[in-house]
């Protein structure tokens, strides 16, 4: 009988996989405020300071601000430091189109691939948002939120497209936190996901690409509806 073989970690092992958990707990810390504008467009972000507040060595921040960077939410420049990224409505209106055609064009691809275990996920993050809105928290609504469409959209199984829906949604609840003030009516926001699984529920692809349209155009006031769609 074979024997599986296996390796026993090594000190080092350890110390990476803890500096990883290290570094990412500082990456969702310094998302949520850039998110939420507690830490505001083209301010900068210094190494040394954040290892002091989050009290962890440099190479653990230089590692959470890379991940940072790579999702567009700082900009990281040779000689000029780390800054917080700026938020724009010109680069929203342009990730919302994007969004809109990522999330929309592949509904039949969604629709053929729906099972239980997908509706089982979207109505656990509908209640997670409905949950997260009657605590009055904001971001972790958009989290929720952004977890329903990102697992809706994975089920088409376009994992090479998904990083681009990811970097789309974040942006696009990034910008409509920091320009919605006071806050919306958060339980409406997660009321808004209802016909989305009413749609998916008919298995109807036409009504869920009107409504998933509409929705996404409507995310934040731009001023016309950008998908020429009629109101749900």
């Amino acid at each position: 009988m074979a024997v599986e073989s296996f390796s026993i970690p090594t000190v080092t092992d350890l110390v990476a996989r803890q500096s990883s958990r290290r570094s990412h707990a500082v990456f969702v810390a310094l998302q949520k405020e850039i998110v939420l504008g507690v830490l505001p467009p083209e301010q900068a972000l210094t190494e040394l300071d954040l290892a002091q507040r989050f009290q962890c060595s440099q190479g653990t921040v230089r590692e959470a601000l890379m991940q940072l960077n790579e999702e567009g939410l700082v900009k990281r420049l040779p000689n000029r430091g780390t800054h917080v990224a700026p938020c724009h409505a010109d680069d929203a209106r342009a990730l919302l189109g994007v969004r809109r055609a990522v999330e929309c064009d592949h509904l039949d691809r969604v629709v053929a691939r729906a099972d239980d275990r997908l509706r089982v996920d979207l109505g656990d993050f509908l209640n997670a948002m409905r949950n997260a809105a009657r605590d009055g928290d904001e971001y972790l609504l958009s989290v929720y939120d952004r977890a329903f469409h990102a697992r809706l959209f994975d089920t088409a199984d376009l994992p090479l497209v998904a990083p681009i829906l990811t970097r789309c949604l974040i942006h696009n609840h990034r910008f409509k936190i920091l320009n919605s003030r006071p806050n919306r009516a958060l339980e409406e926001t997660a009321e808004r996901h209802v016909p989305i699984l009413a749609a998916l529920d008919a298995r109807d692809v036409a009504q869920l690409r009107n409504v998933l349209a509409h929705h996404i155009a409507t995310i934040v006031d731009f001023g016309p509806d950008l998908t020429g769609a009629a109101p749900q």
